[in-house]
């Protein structure tokens, strides 16, 4: 208990937006900073139990601040924020993944929420004890390395197919085009010349020869 208890200190000491927040409401309330943040952490656990939009609440505590941060840490000059946020969004993503396909299985247990929400956390906890960067190295890293050459492969023969699909796509809308366009203005049959109209000199010429 004094080990999770010094880790969860040292956590509330790091800068980030949550500590700032919970360092405000400790200078206006004068109520610690890890009672603030227990008491948060309580209120949010019996709303995800027994509040209306729990799924919706769950989806923003997993993507508001991440998003926050990836933004940040794209504009920061470090490279190893850009990491560490890049690892957790990979995880969140198989996450979701995964909670798509179990959805109908998950949703009806009464503390899903409560855990879905914690692991969450969990993936973006600042430090050594980051829970993204613990299942990426430790689940997807070597996974990814083990397979890495057959998905190679199989994305490179998938992306050709695609090319060669769109390629004939392409070919067999231009021909229905020309061929409608065919259709709607056919050819215009050459038609014979109109006589040309008698001049002024002409007519006069052929009076005078009537009248001899």
């Amino acid at each position: 208990m004094d080990g999770l208890r010094q880790r969860f200190e040292r956590l509330l000491e790091r800068r980030n937006l949550a500590t700032e927040v919970l360092g405000a409401l400790e200078t206006r309330t004068g109520v610690e900073k890890r009672y603030l943040a227990a008491g948060v952490m309580l209120l949010l656990g019996l709303y995800l139990l027994f509040g209306y939009g729990a799924p919706l609440l769950c989806g923003l505590i997993g993507f508001v601040y991440p998003a926050y941060a990836s933004i940040k840490a794209i504009e920061s000059p470090s490279k190893e924020d850009d990491t560490l946020w890049l690892t957790y969004w990979v995880v969140y993503g198989l996450f979701g993944l995964l909670e798509s396909v179990s959805d109908l299985l998950l949703f009806w247990f009464p503390f899903y929420y409560v855990g879905k929400c914690a692991f969450l956390l969990f993936c973006m906890t600042p430090g050594p004890w980051n829970g993204a960067h613990i299942l990426y190295h430790r689940a997807i890293r070597p996974l990814f390395l083990k397979h890495r050459a057959a998905v190679d492969s199989v994305v490179s023969d998938l992306g050709g197919r695609a090319l060669d699909a769109a390629a004939g796509l392409t070919r067999e809308v231009l021909r229905m085009l020309a061929r409608s366009r065919a259709l709607i203005n056919p050819a215009v049959e050459a038609s014979p010349p109109l006589p040309l109209e008698p001049t002024v000199g002409q007519t006069s010429m052929t009076q005078l020869q009537k009248d001899r």
